[in-house]
């Protein structure tokens, strides 16, 4: 309902206030760096609007330029869209440096090969990294990757999301191509998407990165993704110790998850040059998270606690490439009244155009 009841009928305008709040809240909740799959470009303009709002947010982001939306879901018949090959332009007017806080990715479809192979050299003939979507529910059984790799397509510029129906020769050929894997477990046990492959991850030799996915249902903080992780992980090496496994997965560690959370995360947006470690000659992107809040209090492992209890109340202060961003728990330098202004507009716009109550209280 979202993407083709509400996502048909989206102006420049929406685009720009959703994706500058999911953002903002993205730096409040301690979250340095996003990657947008954006799948929302009706038009030229709507790119144009989502680049803005990622670049005035002022939050390290990867903007993976994606498809358009309509009713029928067929994105491929809304000539307006430009897509794939507007990602040329946008590469020439937005990204002409990788040297800046917002970089290019291209988010592909996951239809068939005929329909994907074009995307993929669309972003590779402008030096675009590619995510796809892949292994979701059912449909995720039909073998793409191995379809795909019998075109040569796959390589280490892309990242697979999701991941759960694939099949053992699928795993191989993302490991063996070099490829990183994100995973939304919360999202995806929400969903139905399939169980969350943290494990099968695990045992292919893949260290996985972490996604939020869909904030229309699904908290914006790491705090949840990495609890969910850590105990999906657990439920499955548990399950199988109970059936008697006499060699069963080892329990993850809490620096594990947070790895997860931090340096596979910036390797799989292909940015861990540059972040993801505290490490010298790297940009200072750093959250600040009080230990003097009930929730942690009295403090014995800071890991144990960033992964276990901690949650965005705790986040202090952000800092991304250096500047300041929150300090104090509070977000610095927003008119938080022009933000609700434009919030409001813009739910009240997308409503009445797809012709939803609002049930708003």
């Amino acid at each position: 309902m979202v993407q083709r009841t509400f996502g048909a009928k989206y102006t420049p305008d929406d685009v720009y206030a959703g994706n500058l709040f999911s953002a903002l809240g993205a730096i409040d909740s301690g979250v340095t760096c996003i990657l947008d799959w954006s799948h929302i470009h009706n038009t030229p303009a709507h790119s144009d609007a989502a680049v803005k709002a990622l670049f005035d947010s002022g939050a390290r982001a990867v903007f993976a330029y994606g498809n358009g939306q309509n009713e029928t879901g067929r994105y491929w018949e809304i000539a307006a869209s430009k897509f794939p090959g507007d990602i040329a332009r946008l590469r020439k007017q937005y990204f002409s440096s990788d040297d800046q806080l917002v970089t290019l990715y291209l988010a592909a479809p996951s239809g068939s090969p005929e329909q994907v192979l074009p995307t993929f050299k669309a972003a590779r003939d402008v030096g675009a990294r590619i995510t796809i979507h892949a292994g979701v529910g059912p449909a995720g059984r039909n073998g793409l990757l191995e379809k795909l790799n019998a075109e040569k397509a796959l390589g280490a510029d892309t990242t697979y999301v999701h991941c759960c129906t694939l099949n053992d020769t699928e795993w191989k050929l993302i490991r063996d191509t070099g490829g990183t894997i994100s995973i939304a477990g919360y999202v995806e046990s929400l969903m139905g998407h399939g169980i969350p492959p943290i494990q099968k991850a695990i045992d292919t030799g893949i260290r996985p990165s972490l996604s939020v996915d869909v904030e229309t249902s699904v908290p914006n903080d790491f705090f949840s993704q990495m609890r969910t992780a850590f105990s999906l992980q657990k439920r499955e090496a548990w399950e199988r110790r109970h059936a008697g496994d006499r060699n069963p997965p080892a329990f993850l560690t809490a620096r594990e998850v947070l790895e997860f959370a931090t340096i596979h995360g910036a390797r799989a947006n292909g940015l861990d040059r540059k972040i993801g470690t505290l490490t010298p000659g790297k940009e200072a992107d750093i959250i600040l998270l009080r230990t003097d809040r009930l929730n942690v209090m009295p403090m014995n492992n800071a890991v144990g606690a960033v992964v276990s209890n901690m949650g965005p109340q705790n986040v202090d202060t952000v800092l991304i490439a250096g500047k300041v961003m929150k300090r104090n728990g509070q977000m610095l330098g927003l008119d938080f009244a022009q933000l609700e202004r434009l919030g409001d507009e813009a739910r009240d716009r997308v409503y009445t155009a797809a012709k939803v109550k609002n049930t708003r209280i």
